[in-house]
């Protein structure tokens, strides 16, 4: 290994020591030793390869300096680390679906030409603006090529940033974004839908046919470029996202989940309704039973647009957002079933206690990370069903209790 390889592994030890122990970070060797910039530099051939101009490159990284303050948020994501009832509501709150509304009628034009084009729904492209930045009011004030630089020479996810520090360089050199207002998310997401650069290179597109798109400054370039996103991702013109539904009594919950799809018309010979009482439009669809807050919460069918929401942040409590925010500013109302909303949320070290009991017990085989996704979800339900206990695939107090107790 190399002198500045040496210094950036230093670092890396150093600054992961500290963030255990809660303290702050110490300032980052390349800031004195130049490992950062050493680290840049060996990015200049292929931002060269790429078509970077060798002038562009040096007038973007001659000045930068690392923010290892962002390291610190890399693991910090609300989607897995709050109750769904909590993360959802917080998100389609009254004043954004009012605002929503009314930013509907007033870009109506735009949303005709994304509909028309791409096939989305507006609702949805609308309700992933309000996501994102509420409509526009907070597309973030870190810099897109400093945060991507950062990430790609520290951090555990340096070759994909590595990456997006390229292409927003290209975005630069190609002249989508000016310098000065290439700023974003403190991971490089930047404009009023938040792309990553590289998101931006493969599906940006002008909502006016022109060739320069700014998704920073144009509300019809953004609206535009993340319906045709959804639309590379596979979204099925008609189709909405999914359905609150109504279980019957003796249902098998062990049917849940995203690997376990079945016809509209299977759930409904199973006793499976529609909230409400409203018909199923396309009995043929296939759909998944998903219980985001358990046996006690309400339940859904979801449709494979759901997994292209997912596209854009691989987090379901993220999907069921948007989902919800759009059939909100649709006209639609609250879910019908509530929550259970006495449920306290697993501290992150009881999700990480969780997985490593589910994976001494020969149920789970993923990352320890304390994300409780789709995988220790399944673990979950099969532990559940072992143990009598409804195989929901929720994560409680009680069922955490019941693993400690070996089942």
């Amino acid at each position: 290994m190399d002198r500045s390889g040496k210094a950036l592994q230093g670092f890396l030890a150093v600054f992961l020591a500290t963030l255990a122990t809660g303290l702050a970070a110490p300032a980052p060797a390349g800031a004195q030793d130049g490992g950062f910039s050493s680290c840049i530099q060996t990015l200049r051939r292929d931002a060269s390869q790429r078509g970077i101009l060798p002038q562009v490159f040096e007038r973007s990284t001659s000045a930068l300096t690392p923010d290892t303050s962002i390291l610190r948020l890399l693991d910090s994501q609300p989607e897995f680390s709050r109750q769904p009832w909590e993360y959802i509501n917080g998100l389609v709150a009254a004043n954004r679906v009012a605002e929503g509304r009314q930013l509907l009628q007033r870009h109506r034009a735009v949303f005709d030409r994304v509909e028309q084009t791409t096939g989305v729904d507006r609702h949805i492209v609308a309700a992933i603006w309000g996501i994102e930045t509420s409509f526009g009011k907070a597309k973030g004030n870190t810099s897109v090529i400093r945060a991507t630089a950062t990430l790609a020479c520290y951090g555990r996810r340096q070759e994909f940033f590595r990456d997006e520090f390229l292409a927003a360089l290209q975005i630069i050199a190609r002249g989508h974004v000016a310098p000065q207002n290439f700023r974003g998310s403190w991971a490089g997401a930047f404009g009023h839908t938040q792309f990553m650069p590289s998101t931006f290179l493969r599906a940006a597109r002008s909502g006016s046919g022109s060739a320069h798109i700014d998704i920073v400054g144009s509300v019809a370039d953004a609206m535009m470029s993340t319906g045709n996103l959804l639309r590379e991702e596979g979204w099925a013109r008609g189709q909405g996202w999914g359905y609150e539904v109504v279980l019957p009594a003796g249902l098998d919950l062990g049917l849940a989940g995203r690997d376990r799809p079945q016809s509209i018309a299977q759930w409904e010979a199973r006793g499976v309704s529609r909230a409400g009482g409203r018909p199923f439009p396309r009995r043929g669809d296939m759909a998944f039973l998903h219980l985001p807050g358990g046996a006690r919460g309400p339940a859904f069918l979801m449709l494979p647009n759901f997994r292209v929401i997912m596209k854009y942040n691989n987090s379901e409590n993220y999907a069921m957002a948007v989902g919800h925010l759009a059939d909100r500013l649709h006209g639609g109302g609250p879910f019908m079933r509530p929550w259970p909303v006495t449920e306290r949320a697993l501290s992150r070290d009881e999700r990480i206690e969780l997985q490593q009991r589910l994976a001494q017990v020969g149920l789970y085989s993923g990352t320890v990370d304390g994300k409780l996704g789709a995988g220790t979800r399944e673990a979950l339900q099969r532990f559940q069903a072992r143990a009598g206990m409804a195989a929901d695939g929720f994560p409680t107090a009680a069922v955490l209790q019941r693993l400690r107790q070996g089942g």
